[in-house]
């Protein structure tokens, strides 16, 4: 794990909080040195704040995504504006705390994270898990494409399609019954989990950069909106 942030008011009880839980962290007081420890990695979690000395933490979290992270990233930032926290998630962010805020709830954020960064997410009414990633990649063929579940990878005729953590559970959800609508409650239980805390904008935004995703590698298939209900997987 890492903590992006120049307070040490704010990263040093952060840090002993997170060691306390078990976590291995390290940290970076600027944007461009932990921009280069999150890439070396192995990291898993990069906590970052937007109001860092050299660069803009927002500037850190899109060159995060383009240069291929595949983490989570928990922006913490003092700025109230609607806006501000759209675009974070728009860059790639996974999720977003306001300054200031209680340690016990940053703790709850941090294990959802990690917990959807780590567990498959399992296709709804399947009795047997472990029997799921057959089910789930049997409806599109491995030369088109192809949603692995045991590597968490998305392929188009071989090329992986980068996704974020986020983006990649909201695929393999929908390509586990292609075709079927899913509801908004449904893809934000399953995949942010029923204590999520945030704006259901957040699946509004992470369905964006997968649709743009899919389309800029030339996926055979697009995520349809059906208008008050949810989203489903069809083929183009």
């Amino acid at each position: 794990m890492l903590v992006v942030e120049d307070d040490d008011g704010i990263a040093l009880p952060l840090i002993r909080t997170l060691q306390r839980e078990g976590y291995d962290v390290a940290r970076e007081s600027e944007g461009l040195a932990g921009l280069k420890r999150a890439l070396a990695g192995p990291v898993d979690l990069v906590i970052l704040d937007l109001g860092l000395p050299d660069v803009d933490g927002l500037e850190v979290c899109r060159r995060l995504r383009e240069d291929g992270y595949g983490g989570t990233i928990l922006i913490l930032t003092a700025r109230a504006g609607e806006l501000d926290r759209v675009v974070g998630l728009d860059v790639g962010a996974d999720d977003y705390m306001a300054k200031p805020f209680g340690l016990a709830e940053l703790l709850a954020r941090t294990r959802a994270l990690l917990r959807r960064t780590r567990v498959t997410v399992p296709a709804a009414g399947a009795a047997d898990p472990a029997a799921w990633p057959a089910a789930a990649t049997a409806a599109t063929p491995p030369s088109v494409l192809h949603v692995d579940i045991q590597s968490r990878r998305a392929l188009v005729e071989g090329h992986e399609v980068p996704l974020t953590a986020k983006e990649f559970d909201v695929l393999a959800l929908l390509n586990s019954e292609p075709g079927t609508v899913f509801t908004r409650e449904r893809l934000m239980d399953t995949v942010w989990d029923e204590n999520w805390f945030g704006s259901t904008k957040t699946l509004d935004v992470t369905i964006g950069r997968l649709r743009q995703k899919l389309e800029e590698h030339g996926a055979p298939a697009r995520v349809t909106t059906v208008r008050g209900v949810g989203f489903r997987l069809e083929a183009t």
